[in-house]
């Protein structure tokens, strides 16, 4: 299964180096890097979880979380394995940290993806569960895929990727949802094994270089990421460097993997920081994996009409025009937005994949 990986070049010494993170890793014969699925074949690097996947679902597409991207619709979601981060924190660390290829068990060509995708109605496919960095020659195949049977994609991402490769890979993109974990180099250092200023980089270079739709994550840990002046930081960097309505997702914390000695992240540490976030000037606040219905809601910014309101992941009511405008004021909602045809609501439907006959 393995495939030929681009973003690679030789070095004097004999070994080989990996362009497509900012981790760079030097292999020897044989050697896999960090993210562990792209490896040193002879004289090359390859990877190895082309056409495999940990399992594939249909979710909602408030689930990415992209509050701003034609809200209520359906999306084919899958991932590999492996990760080239390495968070302590992380919450599918049962995939993302897989050294098991076995349990890779659903294969799948692009073609078969897209055709799966479209055969259950999904208006876009997300490559999610683990960063779809690491499998990009993976993803970008399947986006062509998708894209010639007009079915969007969706990367969600820590967005730690080289500028050599970062045109390759979001060029396939329609929207992506980004990680910014913290705003310290000290955290990604500890915490992820990684450094904040690629990630910030990347962001910049989406919202002024691409037309990618954009949201931004960032999962609250208490006593690690959650004090005002750091939220307050974060906050008037995103308006400042991204603009006031790029949404940005504060996500509550649970105890796992490493950081399983922590307490859960209480919902008024979310609501602070949300509060925090829009005195920063943030337009596009919301709150995650706690019930807030104030928290989901999207506002006029003109008016302050809601909207779209939301219960967790069910739409309970839906006011925008087609051409995603406050039907009071007129004023238009920044995002991607059509006809609305109703909420897929707020279930997850696990798939096989669509096999053509032959």
């Amino acid at each position: 299964m393995n495939h030929a990986a681009q973003y690679w070049h030789r070095l004097a010494d004999g070994r080989i180096q990996c362009d497509l993170c900012p981790r760079y890793c030097k292999l020897h014969k044989d050697q896999r890097g960090a993210c562990f699925v792209r490896m040193r074949e002879a004289d090359a690097i390859v990877l190895t979880t082309y056409g495999r996947s940990s399992g594939f679902c249909i979710d909602p597409i408030e689930k990415k979380p992209l509050n701003h991207f034609y809200p209520g619709s359906s999306v084919f979601s899958f991932g590999t394995a492996g990760c080239n981060l390495a968070c302590k924190f992380c919450q599918n660390w049962d995939i993302s940290k897989s050294r098991d290829m076995d349990r890779l068990m659903d294969a799948a060509s692009p073609d078969e993806i897209a055709a799966t995708a479209a055969a259950h109605g999904c208006t876009s496919v997300a490559f999610t569960y683990n960063d779809p960095v690491i499998f990009a020659e993976y993803a970008i195949d399947v986006a062509a895929a998708c894209h010639r049977r007009d079915i969007r994609t969706v990367a969600v991402t820590a967005g730690y990727i080289t500028e050599l490769a970062r045109g390759d890979f979001f060029s396939c993109m329609d929207a992506a949802n980004v990680d910014l974990k913290a705003f310290t180099d000290d955290f990604y250092v500890q915490l992820c094994g990684a450094h904040l200023q690629p990630v910030l980089d990347t962001l910049v270079w989406l919202h002024h270089e691409t037309q990618v739709w954009v949201e931004l994550t960032t999962l609250l840990i208490p006593g690690r990421n959650d004090s005002d002046a750091e939220i307050k930081a974060m906050s008037r960097w995103v308006h400042d460097e991204m603009g006031p309505e790029v949404p940005l997702h504060f996500t509550a914390f649970h105890p796992d993997f490493k950081l399983d000695d922590l307490p859960p992240t209480p919902p008024k540490t979310l609501t602070r920081a949300r509060q925090l976030a829009l005195d920063a000037g943030l337009k596009h606040v919301y709150t995650g994996n706690v019930h807030d219905l104030e928290g989901g809601r999207t506002r006029c910014t003109q008016c302050n009409e809601v909207l779209i309101e939301r219960d967790w992941y069910d739409i309970l009511a839906y006011r925008l025009t087609s051409k995603g405008e406050c039907p009071s004021c007129h004023a238009s909602l920044a995002g991607r937005f059509g006809e609305f045809a109703g909420a897929f609501g707020p279930r997850r439907i696990s798939v096989p994949i669509h096999r053509e006959p032959g």
